[in-house]
């Protein structure tokens, strides 16, 4: 088991998965704003076993897809955070940063916020070389969020291996964001 890194900002918390996540959570994924760029709602099962796995990887490394919480009350608003991706991706090895929030906490700067959290552990403490992230071609909102991080849009566009062939999410688009772009950035500030 590794050190548990928990980061925070001025108003969020991203930490370990605690059991009390696992409802919230899985309205969140029955909730077809929140997955309108994934092949599917998940179901509870699907939805609990999400926080199983991403609960046991944060044991064993440290680091992960984090439950994220307002510091101010307390209240789980979905998560975000940096892991590894799967082979099956034409971009493999490497390590993606994502996000999901619920509806009612969108608009408010807090995928950005813990974002810009998780790249610093990234590269400041993991000392990565590169992040990357990618979405359906047709969501827009979370590239714009990887846009304001500093990530660029990389040429490759590629369908992804776990959505059906015939879904209009098939085609995805790659963003990347170097540690040396990253330094470069977080220097200006």
């Amino acid at each position: 088991m590794a050190e548990l890194i928990q980061p925070n900002t001025e108003r969020l918390q991203l930490r370990q998965w605690r059991e009390a996540d696992k409802p919230p959570l899985a309205i969140m994924n029955t909730d077809p704003r929140v997955m309108e760029f994934f092949p599917a709602l998940l179901t509870r099962e699907e939805s609990d076993a999400g926080v199983d796995r991403n609960s046991t990887y944060i044991e064993e490394y440290g680091w992960g897809f984090w439950a994220l919480e307002l510091k101010e009350s307390g209240e789980f608003l979905g998560f975000v955070g940096i892991k590894p991706i799967t082979d099956d991706l034409p971009f493999a090895p490497a390590v993606e940063i994502g996000w999901r929030l619920a509806h009612p906490h969108w608009g408010k700067g807090y995928a950005s916020e813990a974002a810009r959290a998780s790249l610093e552990v990234a590269f400041e403490i993991l000392q990565l070389a590169e992040v990357v992230s990618f979405t359906a071609l047709p969501n827009i909102r979370s590239q714009r969020v990887m846009e304001r991080l500093g990530m660029q849009r990389d040429s490759l566009v590629f369908e992804h291996p776990q959505v059906p062939t015939e879904s209009p999410l098939l085609r995805h688009c790659l963003f990347r964001l170097a540690a040396k772009d990253w330094c470069k950035a977080v220097a200006a500030k």
